[in-house]
This record gives structure tokens, C-alpha cells and sequence, in this order.
């Protein structure tokens, strides 16, 4: 492995760099989604069971005692459910966008790895490629076939590498992206619902 690396050239290094950065940000992401995911999967219906039954205090407590995003978000409402109209509205957008912009924190910088990590690895494969037809040139032109398969494997190094990172890097980028897009919907239900309670 440590072979590779060194075959690889400069511009394995900041690839390398790339899959660290790109690893802790998943793992974080991981661990955030993990912990604000709801355990309770009818918390919304039963909080709306128990305003209508004009328990608002129990229905504040079981969305308070609720850490996920959904409950976070619920307590919001409930303190709203009396406001008028135009407030109700601009304080559940603000709370969801508010939510929206936690779940999408560091996903730009996965988006930009996936990309950065292909074109590094381009890069290095044409640099490697130069070196190679710079040393076949100052052979004369009579260069081995073990000479040019070396340079040209170790120019691709860089490819395979780059390609490597970018590809789980996106697929968990897009991944975590349709998290956040299937929480945009249930906020957008949620507000619904307690938009119209009175």
C-alpha cells in the first residue's frame, strides 16, 4: 500500500487528504441523523389525539421529552397554536428552515470532495502521463515497453485513487441529501396540521 502511495505521485497526497475529511464528515453526519431520527413514529398523531382532547400540557410534555427532530419541531408548534395566522406561519417556516439548515451542515463540502477528488486524480494521471512521454523523448524515442507500462500504471494510480474517494463520497453526499428532503416534507405535513388547529 505504501508502494502505491509513492508510486502515485504528488497529487495522491491531497487525495488521500480528501477520503480523511470526507470520512469524518460522514461519520459525523451519521451520528447527527442517528440522533435526531424519531424513535417514536406516531408522535405527531398522538400530540394532535391529545390537543384535541384539550391536554395541552401533555402534549407539550411528550413533544419536549422527544429529542428528534420531529419532536424539536412539534414543540415549536404547540406554543403557536394559538397565535394568529401570519405569525403561526413565520414561526413554523423558521423553525423547519432552521432544522433543514442543521441536516444540511458539511454536505457541501462532500458535494465538493466527490468532485475535487475525480479531478485530482485526472490531474495526476495527466502529469504522469507527461513524465512518461518526457522520459520516452530523452530516450530518443527507443524507450522499453517495461518503461512505458511502469509509467502509465503509476500515472492511473492517481485515477483509481481519486475515483475511490469521489464515488462513496457522493453516494453517502446524495444519501444524506434525500434525508434531508424527505424531513422538508414532513415538516411542510406537520405545519399543515398545526396550521389548522385552533
Amino acid at each position: 500500500m505504501a508502494n502505491f502511495i509513492i508510486k502515485g505521485g504528488f497529487f495522491i497526497w491531497p487525495i488521500i487528504l480528501c477520503s480523511i475529511v470526507s470520512f469524518a464528515v460522514v461519520l459525523e453526519r451519521l451520528k447527527y441523523f442517528h440522533r435526531t431520527r424519531s424513535k417514536n413514529k406516531n408522535l405527531p398523531e398522538r400530540m394532535l389525539a391529545l390537543i384535541n382532547a384539550k391536554k395541552m400540557e401533555e402534549a407539550s410534555a411528550l413533544c419536549e421529552k422527544d429529542t428528534s427532530f420531529i419532536g424539536r419541531f412539534l414543540a415549536v408548534g404547540i406554543k403557536v397554536i394559538d397565535r394568529p395566522a401570519d405569525d403561526k406561519g413565520k414561526i413554523l417556516r423558521r423553525a423547519g428552515s432552521r432544522e433543514l439548515e442543521e441536516g444540511e451542515k458539511h454536505l457541501r463540502i462532500l458535494s465538493v470532495i466527490g468532485n475535487i477528488a475525480t479531478l485530482l486524480g485526472l490531474l495526476g494521471t495527466v502529469t504522469g502521463m507527461i513524465q512518461t512521454f518526457i522520459k520516452i523523448e530523452a530516450s530518443g524515442g527507443t524507450a522499453e515497453v517495461a518503461l512505458l507500462a511502469g509509467g502509465i500504471w503509476e500515472a492511473l494510480l492517481t485515477t483509481a485513487a481519486g475515483l475511490s474517494v469521489a464515488i462513496p463520497t457522493l453516494v453517502m453526499y446524495h444519501y444524506f441529501e434525500g434525508i434531508v428532503d424527505s424531513r422538508a416534507v414532513q415538516y411542510k405535513n406537520m405545519a399543515a396540521d398545526i396550521f389548522n388547529l385552533h
